[in-house]
């Protein structure tokens, strides 16, 4: 399948009334481009060949990425690469795992020194956004010199808040469950697509059951599952600056662990305590050597689906859909990351021709390969798979024939100021795994301490 007919359908998917209705914009199916794309199409060889009109004197930039160690490795080589092109424009590539980025993108926005270049979140770009830390790119699109001409205009739009294009969407990715095929196997189990919730739970107690392998479920980063889940039952869980969930259907989902804590088939909460979480190579699908504490499967993202099976150690892994009580309603496609230029950028047009080159350029594409997610530029999709392995394109099929013909628009970015709700979250989720607090008592607090966080941030 080709992705310039199909990009148009993603895009759509990805984009619903309600994120338009946030970014205050309106958006086509078309892949028309940007405003300004005609500008940008006949600047199109000179801005994504990575040219030296970059690098006119001398320039240095910072970069910083969040991941694993594949995504590491190929970002340093396309840097490396980068820099080949361009004399005279040095660029320091800083790498660290999720939680750590956050923790260190805040310090640094704190002090006045955000990187030049950043990786940027669906989940965050609102409080960056609104905080007047990023740079709008609306006119480097305008002048041509950030090409938008091969892109849906839609992806233009998950990267605008309030008006201003802020993050560049380095490439779509969609909730993905990936699982040890051998151990599925060796259970008699076949996973099949779009599972439900009932469907799941008792895969995971015939798999303990047959293998000793437990599941993960998605521990210390439960507001993804959390959402994915409600959505299933009809319900967005962010809306006009409060919760619109309320303790009783957020208490299912925490039902729905101490089950798995007391059916023992969930992982038990002493094995994350040894292990950094949100680490594919400590992901306990891929590490540990004894099986009571190891899972059959991780909660990721279809864009990771090249990083386990490289941390897997010869495993063979299979994707498929999170599990929901309505597969088409919880599903949904959405910006992997995105590519945000700092406000206080020292050279802001050097940092965002560096942009436009990871995006639209081939020689990037080489190094990066999608691991980001399926690229926006549709040329570039269509280059990049046909580099791919037979494992690898497994992503774009799943995407494009299993995710997209069977989801629902997305939700709108979170608010600001969720990240208290996302704190208390897992936090509850831990005292409910322990046994400490039952599951109505956690979210009834979460929603709660929730509304109060929210509203502080509101006013």
């Amino acid at each position: 399948m080709k992705f310039k007919r199909v990009m148009a359908a993603a895009a759509s998917a990805v984009m619903g009334a309600g994120l338009l209705a946030g970014c205050g914009s309106s958006a086509s199916t078309t892949t028309s481009g940007a405003s300004g794309s005609s500008t940008a199409a006949a600047s199109a060889s000179a801005s994504t060949s990575g040219s030296s009109s970059s690098a006119s004197g001398s320039t240095s930039m910072t970069f910083t990425w969040w991941g694993n160690q594949t995504r590491n490795e190929q970002t340093q080589n396309a840097i490396t690469e980068y820099e080949a092109e361009n004399p005279g424009v040095t660029i320091d590539g800083q790498f660290s795992q999720w939680s750590d980025y956050w923790q260190k993108l805040a310090t640094n926005s704190a002090g006045g020194s955000l990187p030049d270049v950043m990786q940027m979140d669906y989940q965050y770009i609102t409080q960056y956004a609104n905080s007047g830390l990023l740079l709008d790119l609306s006119s480097y699109v305008s002048d041509g010199t950030l090409d938008s001409s091969k892109w849906d205009s839609n992806m233009v739009t998950a990267g605008t808040i309030d008006g201003k294009f802020v993050a560049v969407c380095a490439g779509m990715n969609a909730p993905a469950l990936i699982y040890n095929k051998d151990v599925t196997d060796a259970a008699g189990v076949t996973i099949k697509d779009n599972m439900t919730l009932d469907e799941f739970v008792q895969v995971c107690k015939t798999i303990k059951e047959k293998t000793g392998y437990r599941t993960d479920c998605a521990y210390g980063t439960s507001l993804g599952l959390i959402e994915y889940m409600l959505r299933g039952d009809g319900v967005q869980m962010f809306g006009d600056g409060k919760l619109n969930v309320t303790a009783d259907q957020l208490a299912k989902y925490y039902q729905f662990y101490a089950d798995g804590m007391s059916d023992g088939w969930m992982i038990q909460p002493g094995v994350y305590a040894e292990i950094s979480i949100g680490s594919v190579e400590q992901s306990p699908m891929v590490y540990g050597s004894d099986p009571d504490n190891m899972s059959w499967c991780t909660l990721s993202w279809s864009n990771q689906y090249v990083s386990y099976l490289n941390a897997a150690n010869g495993k063979t892994l299979g994707i498929t859909t999170w599990p929901s009580n309505d597969p088409a309603k919880s599903q949904y496609v959405k910006p992997g990351q995105f590519f945000s230029v700092s406000a206080n950028a020292k050279d802001p047009e050097a940092a965002v021709k560096f942009v436009n080159w990871l995006i639209n350029s081939e020689k990037a594409n080489d190094y990066l390969k999608g691991e980001r997610g399926i690229p926006i530029n549709s040329e570039i999709a269509d280059y990049v798979k046909g580099q791919l392995s037979e494992n690898e394109v497994k992503v774009y099929d799943f995407v494009y024939d299993v995710v997209i013909p069977n989801s629902s628009a997305i939700n709108p970015p979170y608010p600001d100021g969720y990240s208290e709700v996302d704190k208390n979250l897992n936090s509850m989720l831990e005292q409910v795994a322990y046994g400490a607090v039952t599951p109505q008592d956690a979210a009834q607090q979460v929603v709660t301490q929730g509304n109060a966080s929210l509203a502080a941030k509101a006013s």
